[in-house]
C-alpha cells in the first residue's frame, strides 16, 4: 500500500487572499519574475517564513547551542547566494521574497543571456536548452548555487544561440541621427496670369414709343 507517513505541504495560502492590495502586489511579483501561477510565489514565501522562524529560534536558544547551529545555517544560505559569508541572523530576518526569487534558475538565465522576457527564459529551460556544467536542468525553480553561476550555458544545438546573438532591427524613425534631418521640399513656381480688365459696354437707352389713343366706335 505504500508509505503511510503524512506529507507536509510545501506552501501555504495567505491569510487574506481577497485583499486587493495583496492581490495587486502578488500579480506584480508574478509578472516580474515570470512565475506560472501564484502557487510558486506561495512556495517561496513559505520557504522564507521557514528561514525566518529558524533564525528566530536560534536567537532564543542558549549561547553554546547557537554557536554550534548558526554557522550551519549561514553556510547553507551563503552557498545559494542569499546572504554573505559574514552575515548574521539579523540579515536572515531582513530577507525579502525578491531575494529568494532572484536565485531561481529562470531569473539568472533571463539576466545572463538577455532574453526578451522571463517567460521566454522559462520556455528555454523547460525545453532543455540550459546546461549547468554537463547537466540539462529543465526546472525553472531550481535554486542556483554561487559556484554554479559561471557554468550556466546554452546547449550547442539550441536555437537560442542564433536568436539571442542576432541584433535587434531598429527603425531609423525617432533615432537621434534622424531627428535634425531637414527634408528638402520642392517648390513649384506658379506663373501669374495677367488680369484682364472687363470693358464697360455702352448703355443703350430705350426709346419711348408714342402712345396711340383708341378712337371711339360708333
Amino acid at each position: 500500500m505504500g508509505d503511510t507517513k503524512n506529507f507536509r505541504r510545501v506552501w501555504k495560502k495567505p491569510k487574506r487572499p481577497f485583499n486587493f492590495e495583496l492581490k495587486m502586489e502578488e500579480l506584480k511579483t508574478v509578472g516580474t519574475f515570470g512565475l506560472k501561477t501564484k502557487r510558486e510565489l506561495w512556495k517561496s514565501r513559505t520557504e522564507l517564513s521557514r528561514l525566518r522562524h529558524q533564525a528566530r529560534s536560534l536567537l532564543a536558544v542558549r549561547q553554546e547551542v547557537r554557536e554550534k547551529e548558526e554557522p550551519i545555517l549561514m553556510h547553507s544560505l551563503s552557498r545559494i547566494g542569499l546572504v554573505e559569508k559574514t552575515a548574521t541572523l539579523d540579515d536572515v530576518l531582513n530577507l525579502e521574497i525578491e531575494n529568494l526569487l532572484a536565485r531561481r534558475l529562470q531569473t539568472i538565465v533571463f539576466k545572463k543571456f538577455f532574453f526578451k522576457t522571463p517567460y521566454q527564459a522559462r520556455q528555454a529551460i523547460s525545453h532543455g536548452h540550459i546546461l549547468i556544467g554537463d547537466r540539462i536542468i529543465n526546472r525553472p525553480s531550481y535554486v542556483v548555487k554561487v559556484e554554479e553561476e559561471d557554468s550556466i550555458k546554452l546547449t550547442s544545438e539550441s536555437i537560442f544561440n542564433k536568436i539571442l546573438s542576432e541584433p535587434e532591427v531598429k527603425s531609423d524613425l525617432g533615432s537621434p541621427e534622424t531627428e535634425n534631418i531637414e527634408i528638402p521640399t520642392e517648390t513649384v513656381e506658379t506663373k501669374e496670369e495677367p488680369v484682364v480688365e472687363a470693358k464697360e459696354e455702352p448703355v443703350v437707352e430705350a426709346k419711348e414709343e408714342p402712345v396711340v389713343e383708341a378712337k371711339p366706335t360708333e
